[in-house]
């Protein structure tokens, strides 16, 4: 009884002496606000815990060994478990490790996300693209982002876009021409790269005005550059262990990633560069002004030679101001940069997507060819934007295509205040993944939805649908600035491939591997067999 009498005059000493004092204040400081934080944090977690959710939620992984299977599977994964869930929940939890997220699949949930000028945040998925966009108008939020769209939407405007109508036939021309060689060899082959070559030209040209003839220079740095630079973002998305930046410095991705960068860079800032210079000799007051102008020729050694061309998206930002200042040489790399990622892969797999589908429908290619020699007759002349306003059924067919393979198969957005959906209260600071790929599988929407039906976007079979049932191009003030640039490529390049050829798909859709990364690919290309049509001009 001594001792422990002892023992605590001792301690009470101990707390009152001075320096004590402030050493027991400052604890339990400490602890109080750690327990004030883990009670905040069991009270977020309890609210979170009331929308329904995936299955193994728990522990610190969150629903992280779920989805810890082969990238090829993670579609099916999700796709599966929402199948089995929505008639209980039109709202779906998961948790990231200890971040929640929300799956989303209605019309209705979409329409409150995209239809919001306040909730414009992409996921943390977009960060991985920074290091080559920065921040451009696909990255950006806030101020800069409305500042940026504000001042980009007329460089879409549609007399600009009839200009790039030359580019499209131009470099679709060469695709027909790189197919005809290929098909001496054999009439079977993969489409798949054909169409990225494709489109990158014609993304370099009309957004930069130099031609990288990816086409016909296959060992193109850039064009590498390119590639791999998607690659890394798609391995970051797929592989948790390298989504924090300072583990993904670590390894051997980051290596790859600054090499590629100064590739991808340098390139973009040289042809501003140059173009700068040339524009400075021509003296001409206003880019925006119809008139011929030089544009660059890559060359054997990586340099440009001047060709005359129409007027490229480059020349457009060169013009614009913002609250009268030009735009710096950064801020136009990154919009060209943007450009060039948007304007290439998105387009490449709506092209594959749609030619998988027609050519294993033959009545609708034959009626594609109806319509094609309706518009053409046995001319091979060029497309103008008179005949692709009248090529109505080949743009149901890549709407269609669109419903069932979006390009995006799934959007990113952060929630910067408490949203309600369907009753539910999700809190500010968590993410929403609207599923596209799921929401166009909606048969309230669309009957029969794994079918391929392109007469569900004739005029009168759209009418009364939900505005936000497809939205293949997102939708509300965030939606895809280039989608009408994006179907007038898509019908050029494929009216020139059909007016060429008989398309046979060789794979069944059932048996292709599906990658759902930023952008939904078939993992081992696009089979198709090729056969020339017989031209009577």
């Amino acid at each position: 009884m001594v001792m422990s009498t002892r023992v605590l005059q001792l301690a009470l000493g101990w707390i009152t002496a001075p320096n004590s004092v402030t050493l027991f204040t400052l604890m339990a400081l400490f602890f109080s606000v750690v327990l004030v934080a883990f009670i905040n944090r069991m009270k977020f977690v309890k609210r979170v815990n009331n929308i329904p959710g995936l299955p193994g939620g728990i522990t610190i992984l969150g629903n992280a060994s779920t989805f810890l299977v082969p990238p090829e599977e993670i579609l099916n994964r999700l796709t599966g478990y929402v199948a089995a869930l929505k008639s209980s929940s039109p709202v779906l939890r998961s948790w990231a490790g200890p971040f929640p997220f929300f799956l989303l699949f209605t019309a209705e949930s979409f329409e409150v996300i995209l239809s919001s000028s306040k909730l414009i945040d992409k996921s943390r998925d977009y960060n991985y693209l920074e290091p080559w966009l920065n921040t451009g108008l696909l990255t950006s939020t806030g101020s800069k982002w409305f500042s940026r769209r504000k001042m980009l939407t007329p460089t879409f405007h549609f007399k600009i876009l009839e200009d790039f109508v030359q580019v499209f036939n131009e470099q679709s021309q060469i695709l027909i021409e790189q197919l005809h060689d290929a098909l001496k060899v054999e009439n079977e082959l993969d489409i798949y790269p054909f169409i990225t070559r494709c489109t990158l030209d014609i993304i370099c040209d009309t957004a930069m005005g130099c031609n990288i003839e990816a086409q016909a220079k296959r060992d193109s740095e850039y064009v590498k550059a390119v590639y791999m630079m998607s690659e890394i973002v798609a391995a970051r998305q797929s592989r948790p262990w390298i989504q924090p930046n300072f583990l993904f410095q670590m390894s051997e991705y980051s290596t790859k990633q600054r090499k590629v960068l100064g590739v991808l860079h340098g390139f973009t800032d040289d042809v501003i560069r140059r173009r700068k210079m040339e524009r400075k000799q021509q003296n001409h007051d206003h880019a925006t002004e119809n008139i011929e102008h030089h544009q660059f020729v890559q060359k054997e050694d990586d340099s440009f030679v001047p060709k005359k061309k129409r007027l490229a998206l480059l020349d457009l930002l060169l013009d614009v101001s913002v609250d009268g200042e030009v735009l710096s040489d950064l801020d136009i790399r990154e919009e060209v940069d943007t450009f060039m990622f948007e304007g290439h892969d998105t387009t490449t797999a709506a092209i594959n997507w749609s030619l998988l589908l027609i050519g294993s429908h033959p009545d609708v290619q034959d009626r594609i060819n109806e319509e094609l020699d309706r518009v053409f007759g046995n001319s091979d002349r060029p497309a103008t934007m008179t005949d692709l306003n009248h090529l109505k059924y080949l743009e149901c067919c890549i709407k269609e295509a669109l419903r069932l393979y979006p390009s995006v198969p799934v959007i990113g957005r952060k929630l910067n205040e408490d949203t309600v959906i369907h009753g539910y209260t999700l809190p500010a600071n968590t993410t929403v993944g609207l599923m596209t790929y799921i929401l166009h599988r909606d048969p309230k929407h669309f009957p029969d939805p794994e079918l391929y039906q392109p007469e569900r976007f004739f005029e009168n079979n759209s009418r009364g649908r939900h505005p936000y049932a497809y939205v293949p191009f997102s939708a509300g003030p965030r939606n895809c600035i280039g989608q009408k640039f994006a179907l007038m490529e898509e019908k050029i390049i494929l009216s020139s491939i059909f007016r060429n050829y008989h398309v046979k798909a060789l794979d069944k859709r059932e048996e292709l591997i599906l990658l759902i990364e930023l952008i939904l690919r078939p993992r081992d290309g696009i089979r198709l067999r090729l056969t020339p049509k017989q031209k009577s001009y």
